[in-house]
């Protein structure tokens, strides 16, 4: 089994190259899903499918070639199948607001509740052995990291919170039915969360498993772009997922020679460049710019050659963890490996949320968290083959 994210900034190509990539799995003789976790589903366009505005398939699996599959989860069709008590439970205590019958139910769609219904299907794909190769076309960097945080806050919750609730609801729902207007939820909404917890089992040691599950960053040389795709390598790396490649998308190539876009492709080098020392020792992947849409097999198929040539997709392009933070004796520390240095070859240089470090020639950029970007002084000291970064108030 191989999973596969395709994260970024919207609007950076992260379907397209999902899907290219799902094209070229599938016809190296790997039963490939593509799945999509964006709310607003774009594969069925991407592969150029004829279909109208509304999905009929809701939600299932489409079979679109040889060993290719995608699907598009419908919140609807997951409510039913998956958090039917748990829904009906949120909509009856809405609509005792005085909330409308109808608004109640939809408002009762909770931020996540899409999310959790992926993590099922991946989890009951990789117990049943039903795909070889899971690729996950990522909703925006923002809504993708509370994607990968589900399953800790639902551990936590069901550890720390769920069974004292389940007590107390249980002991003081008679009282509550004499007093207030306002429902305590019945066992059935306890069990079916329960129940939902079970089926999600196992799945947070599968997506921190870099035997099976990596990260693909998709990105554009723009400045904006560049510096959200920071924050998701940085935040990607807190969770202990294996980023193992940075696809950079949409380069102007050099033939594209008109003076107009002399300006265009010069700034472009200069962010490549940047972008190559920010996320060094992933690998980098150019794309150039397609003259027109990526639309259907021919065009997927061109992108994923573009993007990997001879190589397999399903490769580890990268092995290890380019940098990590921890926390000893209540101090923050980044340790970096930087073999065949010396002391005297660090510099150490912190503006504003991002640290800097020049060995000789060499730099590196790392976009720190909030509670360490607060530290007011920065000290550093070599570790045999790694950097410790100290930092402290």
């Amino acid at each position: 089994m191989r999973i596969i994210f395709f994260a970024g900034k919207g609007g950076v190509g992260k379907t397209s190259v999902a899907a290219a990539t799902g094209v070229k799995t599938a016809e190296a003789g790997h039963r490939t899903v593509v799945m999509s976790l964006d709310v607003a589903h774009s594969l069925a366009d991407i592969f150029d499918l004829d279909r109208g505005l509304i999905d009929e398939d809701r939600g299932s699996l489409t079979r679109i070639g040889k060993n290719l599959w995608i699907q598009e989860l419908d919140i609807q069709e997951e409510i039913e199948k998956n958090w039917g008590d748990i829904h009906k439970y949120l909509s009856t205590l809405l609509n005792t607001t005085g909330l409308d019958e109808i608004l109640a139910e939809e408002l009762a769609i909770l931020p996540g509740m899409e999310e959790v219904s992926l993590l099922l299907h991946i989890n009951r794909y990789v117990r049943t052995k039903k795909f070889d190769v899971i690729l996950l076309d990522c909703a925006p960097t923002g809504e993708s990291l509370r994607f990968i945080s589900i399953p800790t806050t639902l551990d936590w919750y069901i550890k720390k919170i769920f069974k004292i609730e389940k007590t107390v609801a249980r002991y003081a729902r008679p009282l509550a039915k004499r007093l207030y207007d306002v429902p305590l939820p019945g066992e059935d909404y306890f069990d079916a969360i329960e129940f939902l917890f079970k089926r999600l089992r196992g799945v947070d040691k599968i997506l921190v498993d870099p035997e099976i599950t990596t990260v693909r960053l998709i990105t554009n040389p723009e400045k904006i772009v560049l510096k959200e795709t920071q924050r998701a390598f940085m935040y990607f790396s807190l969770y202990k997922m294996s980023i193992d490649g940075i696809i950079m998308n949409r380069i102007l190539p050099d033939d594209a020679g008109e003076a107009y876009f002399k300006d265009w492709r010069k700034s472009q080098k200069g962010y490549i460049r940047q972008a190559k020392a920010y996320f060094s020792p992933i690998p980098l992947f150019p794309v150039n710019l397609f003259r027109g849409e990526v639309l259907g097999m021919d065009s997927l198929r061109d992108l994923a050659d573009q993007i990997y040539g001879e190589r397999d997709p399903l490769n580890r392009f990268f092995k290890g963890e380019p940098y990590s933070f921890v926390k000893v004796n209540g101090k923050y520390q980044l340790r970096v490996k930087l073999p065949f240095i010396g002391k005297g070859d660090v510099e150490l240089n912190k503006v504003s949320d991002e640290l800097i470090i020049r060995v000789g020639s060499f730099k590196r950029h790392f976009v720190l968290p909030r509670q360490v970007a607060a530290s007011d002084s920065v000290k550093a000291r070599l570790d045999g083959e790694f950097l410790s970064v100290h930092f402290g108030s």
